[in-house]
């Protein structure tokens, strides 16, 4: 089982050192580091060390903020690692999906969000429901209204 590091900091002034070290001590063979916004879609480093990872690996994060933009994207990270059959480990919040106990954190996570999401749609349907009663119609308005003839 080889351990494949990721570690990121948003801004060249911030220092990857920390990350690093625990990477290295956690017993990480290939770390690969960055300085990129976590908003960021284009992380070259984490897409190559994603790529990196083979079956039975580990990729390890030293927290969970380092490698997706939000829940949903951390989410769709460990799914693909997954099916690929490579584990997935946060030193910091100790999440380990080649554990029983990490894979079942991660999935309680994983419901969380996706009823977050859902909360999220029915709120917005149901505003979208209440402005169309009351005559309002979303969307951009016209750049020329119509013209009566």
């Amino acid at each position: 089982m080889t351990q494949i590091g990721y570690a990121r900091c948003s801004t060249q002034d911030q220092n990857l050192d920390l990350q690093t070290d625990a990477l290295r001590g956690a017993g990480c063979d290939k770390i690969f580091t960055e300085h990129a916004s976590g908003g960021d879609r284009a992380r070259v480093a984490l897409a190559k060390a994603l790529a990196y990872c083979r079956a039975g690996d580990v990729f390890v994060v030293w927290k969970l903020d380092r490698a997706g933009r939000s829940l949903v994207h951390l989410i769709e990270i460990v799914n693909e690692l997954k099916t690929r059959g490579i584990g997935f480990k946060s030193l910091n919040d100790s999440i380990d999906t080649t554990t029983a106990a990490g894979s079942l954190m991660f999935h309680i996570m994983g419901a969380f969000a996706e009823f977050e999401r859902s909360v999220i749609r029915e709120r917005t349907l149901a505003g979208l429901a209440a402005a169309r009663a009351r005559g309002r119609i979303g969307g951009r308005p016209r750049k020329h209204p119509k013209v009566a003839a």
